[in-house]
């Protein structure tokens, strides 16, 4: 029997991490970027950025969740544990702006509202619903946080993310950039969703 589950990365969780995101982005991402570019991936740089993320996050709000599947032994063993994805996500800053949006209003224009920076899966563990319980763990952090939206931004011809967002209630707002990848110009899409807000309990007598 196999279970997935969710919980906050630990910092023995950072080599699996920066696996995980370098084996997604070469799979995942081989026809939306140049190969060359791809290959040359700073593994060391990576590594030490996650590392950061965990151990000294900018604020309370500032999150990296990890993606598990647990498979229980058939002969009663020990239970074998894999990360298999995982999220980042905080306050959404400037980088969740387009170049010509005004980042002069950035306080106001992003008041309550998260971002997903990174949401990765491994491919081969696809399709096992990791990357929906990392979105509703997220979510449920986001709602007691007090945000109101999320963003996120995707690759436009990344087909697999897009389906994923749309499937879970995201839509895109109109909103586009270029990335430069070595004067190879990327376009990606920004997405958004509104967050209902977390009901009050309701307390029936003493």
């Amino acid at each position: 029997m196999t279970l997935g589950f969710v919980r906050p990365a630990r910092l023995d969780d950072v080599v699996e991490i920066t696996r995980i995101q370098l084996t997604t982005w070469r799979v995942a991402y081989r026809r939306l970027l140049p190969k060359h570019i791809l290959d040359q991936l700073d593994e060391d740089w990576i590594t030490r950025r996650w590392r950061e993320a965990i151990a000294e996050p900018p604020s309370p709000q500032h999150r990296v969740l990890v993606a598990s599947e647990q498979r229980e032994s058939p002969d009663a063993g020990p239970a074998s544990s894999y990360v298999v994805g995982f999220v980042a996500s905080g306050p959404a800053d400037d980088t969740a702006l387009a170049p010509d949006e005004d980042h002069r209003g950035l306080d106001k224009a992003l008041e309550d509202t998260a971002a997903i920076t990174d949401l990765l899966v491994e491919p081969r563990w696809g399709r096992r619903g990791h990357g929906s319980r990392l979105l509703a763990a997220s979510v449920d952090l986001w709602r007691t946080d007090g945000f109101t939206t999320a963003l996120a931004w995707t690759f436009a011809d990344d087909s697999v993310t897009r389906r994923f967002l749309e499937g879970a209630g995201w839509a895109p707002d109109g909103v586009s950039r270029s990335l430069d990848v070595d004067d190879l110009l990327v376009p990606q899409i920004r997405w958004h969703v509104a967050l209902d807000p977390l009901e009050p309990p309701v307390v029936t007598g003493v």
